[in-house]
């Protein structure tokens, strides 16, 4: 008894170091639990959080171009047009699109003899092979092929809808950022 009393008179009390280091490689672990599930998740919402914001900076500053000359910007192949640099700040040249090996594409199709604008993510050399492709390891990219694309619909038009290429069907895959009839996953 006289030992207990001394020991709570020292003032003896706290955590020993072995203890300290025991909740530190807990909380290390943990840590790192966490972030083996938001990592790769994270880079790829990088990725179209950023398409989405670029593609949206790039459509308005065609919708300026319509505005001021009544017509939209001819068809450009795997590029955008430079008619779009009045309306923009581009100091050389329009950036690659986010997605590792993807472009940005200006479409203006004429389909079944309506209009189709619209502005392009490409992952695929024109023409292909498939295996030259560079597809987003995400869900909504599971079945994309040669001519696929992620897209923002500038067109007004209900009967022929935008798509993901002008020789494919509007039910090809592809992945439309702003088309009420397909959700944008989260």
């Amino acid at each position: 008894m006289v030992g207990s009393i001394k020991n709570n008179l020292s003032g003896k009390t706290g955590f020993t170091l072995v203890e300290i280091l025991i909740v530190i490689t807990v909380i290390g672990i943990l840590a790192s639990l966490v972030m083996l599930t938001i990592v790769p998740n994270w880079r790829q919402r990088t990725y179209k959080n950023r398409a989405f914001a670029e593609v949206n900076t790039m459509a308005n500053a065609a919708r300026l171009y319509l505005d001021k000359y009544n017509q939209w910007p001819e068809d450009v192949n795997r590029d955008l047009p430079a008619e779009l640099n009045e309306f923009i700040d581009v100091e050389n040249d329009w950036p690659d699109a986010p997605w590792p090996g993807s472009i940005y594409d200006w479409d203006n199709w004429s389909v079944d003899g309506e209009t189709i604008i619209q502005i392009s993510v490409r992952f695929c050399p024109i023409g292909g092979p498939l295996s030259a492709c560079q597809f987003p390891e995400e869900p909504w990219a599971e079945n994309f092929g040669v001519n696929s694309a992620v897209f923002y619909c500038l067109s007004d038009s209900i009967a022929v809808p935008c798509r993901s290429h002008s020789s494919e069907s509007a039910n090809f895959p592809g992945y439309c950022i702003n088309c009420a009839q397909k959700e944008i996953p989260g």
